[in-house]
């Protein structure tokens, strides 16, 4: 059966433009065909699937553009005592959760592999549409480098796949970024400064020099359209990386105003991953599953971080919505709108950033990120206005259905025929 009719709710189509109410959006296998108000939206003869919102809101897909979809961080001796395929087992949970919570395309800001985007797309699995960027580029004990002071070396092991992400100097890097290429990297990601959770550094240290990081940028652009995307937090290696050509800036823990003035000036977007820091807090009190070094990094410059990125929201940098999930549990990654609203942006506005502004930020806006005509068929329904109340979607039963591709890969509207026209 080719066709779907979504009716009987509102909406919120990604432009942040007045929701259109009692709104009918009619899908054609994996295209979204025509919206519109119910009235206006001519239905083809023949049978159609009727996906009843029930009163609810229709929104684009979700998208979050800084992911970890093969991990979740837990204590370390667990990770050291479980099996290595078992990750790939735990992923499958992870993509299913993260989908479920209406978000449908990611961005994967390291550690998965070709083999796992190609399952999603086989439809072997449930998970959320993806770009990768397989391993991260990092210097030796730079963020991404797990060496302990002990002598112990706990970073991610390399694998067909996945080569080993650690270079110094202009050669080695060039050489690293042809290998992650050759993995299939849809987009490469690199450690410009130091970060919370790497134990022999500080966020405000700067990795890599200018010249490397243009290095990098280089061989991205030689495989015709390829992006840089840099973990960047302390001021110096942010500049260093938006001078340099990177595409997005992630965290921007203490972007300063000339970092501000340069990402407009380059039209460098921001990730701000505001939950992050957050949820290793978080943990810390929960469970002790944080490491101490990144829990007292992550106390101090967490207020910071909201400075920052309010001090970049009101100049008009282009922010997408990112969250670092797998920092976090995969599946609470809508917690950041109510994050993103706290700093100063409105309901409509954190929407708008995780769902047009991130197409943009991916490249795919042609693609996804609203709800029009020719764009695939990623549909959220919400049994709650989120424009009244964001956070009612951080609880994943008030995402009463996901439509992904044109499928429907989460039901729970109690209301789904087919009928005959």
């Amino acid at each position: 059966m080719a066709y779907k009719l979504i009716k009987n709710g509102t909406l919120i189509d990604g432009n942040g433009g007045q929701p259109l109410v009692d709104a009918a959006v009619l899908l054609n296998g994996n295209k979204i065909e025509a919206v519109g108000k119910v009235s206006e939206v001519q239905v083809p003869s023949g049978d159609v699937e009727v996906v009843d919102a029930q009163g609810g809101f229709i929104l684009p897909g979700f998208i979050d553009t800084h992911v970890h979809m093969l991990f979740e961080v837990g204590k370390v001796e667990e990770s050291l005592t479980t099996p290595f395929s078992y990750k790939f087992y735990k992923a499958t949970q992870f993509m299913k959760r993260t989908v479920d919570a209406g978000v449908t395309t990611v961005r994967d800001a390291g550690f998965t592999d070709l083999g796992v985007k190609k399952a999603v797309e086989d439809k072997l699995v449930v998970g959320p549409r993806m770009q990768i960027s397989i391993t991260p580029l990092t210097t030796t004990g730079g963020h991404g480098d797990q060496w302990m002071v002990s002598g112990v070396d706990i970073t991610s092991p390399s694998y067909p796949g996945v080569p080993d992400g650690i270079c110094d100097g202009v050669e080695q890097v060039r050489q690293r970024a042809r290998e992650v290429l050759r993995a299939g990297a849809d987009i490469i990601k690199v450690h410009a400064t130091g970060g919370v959770l790497s134990p022999t550094d500080h966020p405000e240290f700067t990795q890599f020099s200018q010249e490397e990081l243009e290095v990098i940028v280089q061989e991205a652009k030689f495989r015709r359209g390829v992006k840089v995307m840099a973990h960047a937090q302390g001021a110096e290696g942010i500049k260093n990386a938006i001078r340099a050509g990177i595409h997005s800036i992630e965290h921007g823990i203490f972007i300063d105003d000339e970092a501000i003035e340069l990402m407009l000036e380059h039209g460098t977007y921001l990730v701000p991953t505001l939950l992050a820091p957050v949820a290793v807090l978080e943990a810390a009190e929960r469970d002790g599953s944080m490491p101490e070094y990144g829990v007292q990094k992550c106390r101090e410059v967490i207020e910071f971080h909201k400075e920052s990125i309010a001090k970049a929201y009101r100049a008009g940098v282009k922010i997408a919505m990112g969250t670092d999930a797998g920092v976090m549990a995969h599946g609470t990654n809508l917690r950041e709108l109510g994050l993103m609203c706290d700093i100063g942006m409105t309901p409509m506005e954190s929407l708008v950033a995780t769902t047009k502004v991130a197409a943009e930020c991916m490249g795919w806006e042609d693609k996804i990120g609203t709800v029009e005509a020719g764009k695939l068929a990623d549909i959220v329904i919400s049994q709650t206005d989120p424009l009244s109340d964001i956070r009612s979607l951080e609880n994943t039963d008030n995402i009463v259905a996901v439509i992904q591709d044109g499928e429907l890969v989460k039901n729970a509207l109690n209301k789904v025929a087919v009928v005959q026209n």
